[in-house]
């Protein structure tokens, strides 16, 4: 609905979501079924239209693009921030299509449902998903919630006590794991070395997506020779990870990176096993950190 929910009105009126991203052609047909050919396409048009931007930069504009235009099915349900930051629902019911002059001119038609869902009425949980960087934010993961406001029915308020869970203070930090480092990234043995990838002072390091899944957290060295993808495990961290933060560098060395820039990764969770502790013996440019709670009371 543009930066800052800018045309929700319009949206709203016109029963539509879109885009723009610097493209008002139509660009039916061109989508394709692989969203890495789509970028390798589209990436040096957008450079080309925008040549103060980084190849980083244009990977998720071409990716959001791709997103709404083919990764969305007619059917899917769309939860939208409007300017005072509650949300619309409603369901795709169209293909994409283009209006070339109008606002957002890459589209998917929507039928909204009654009302809006109160952002006072939806969980924490799925707040903090929808406030990342992107313009697209899968919260699959949260379907039963999102049928519940579109019925209007209340949502049951999420309640943790120390009866059902072993370490409460774990518990706490790993729901909120991403988020505290994000807010916390200077103070971080990685915020000495590393930035957050950012554009024009927006961060689009966060959730980066790939042609495997999203990056956590992609970062770049404060000399910009190193690009950092960072993957996050919210309790115990084993072998399988290194394979997958290997795939995500691949995608980075070869998709973003620039020809002078090297690609390291970065392991974080609460423990590792013998497995992992192996897989990384046998690799020079990933780093393995533990994370670790602390709580104190201070007597006033």
């Amino acid at each position: 609905m543009g930066e800052g929910a800018t045309h929700a009105a319009e949206c709203f009126a016109g029963e539509f979501i879109g885009v723009h991203w610097g493209f008002k052609e139509d660009l039916t047909g061109q989508f394709g079924d692989n969203w890495r050919d789509f970028n390798a396409r589209f990436r040096p048009v957008y450079l080309e239209r925008n040549p103060e931007k980084s190849v980083v930069a244009a990977g998720l504009a071409c990716a959001m693009l791709w997103t709404v235009g083919q990764g969305m099915s007619i059917g899917d349900i769309v939860m939208c921030p409007d300017t005072n930051s509650d949300f619309m629902l409603g369901e795709i019911v169209s293909d994409y299509y283009c209006v070339p002059d109008g606002v957002l001119p890459q589209r998917r038609r929507v039928k909204w449902f009654p009302g809006r869902a109160k952002r006072s009425g939806v969980s924490e949980e799925l707040k903090r998903s929808t406030n990342g960087p992107g313009t697209v934010v899968d919260v699959t993961a949260y379907a039963d919630e999102i049928e519940r406001l579109i019925g209007s029915d209340a949502v049951p308020a999420i309640v943790a006590t120390s009866e059902v869970i072993e370490d409460p203070s774990t518990f706490a930090l790993e729901k909120h794991l991403e988020d505290f480092l994000i807010t916390n990234w200077d103070q971080t043995a990685l915020g000495r070395d590393y930035d957050i990838y950012s554009e024009e002072g927006e961060l689009i390091g966060q959730q980066y997506p790939s042609d495997t899944g999203p990056i956590d957290i992609l970062a770049i060295s404060k000399d910009r020779k190193t690009l950092l993808v960072v993957e996050l495990k919210r309790g115990r961290a084993s072998d399988v990870v290194v394979g997958q933060v290997q795939r995500y560098m691949g995608y980075v060395l070869g998709e973003l990176a620039e020809a002078s820039q090297a690609v390291r990764g970065t392991i974080i969770a609460l423990e590792d096993d013998l497995k992992l502790r192996r897989a990384l013996s046998v690799t020079n440019n990933i780093d393995f950190y533990r994370y670790q709670v602390s709580f104190k009371l201070v007597p006033q």
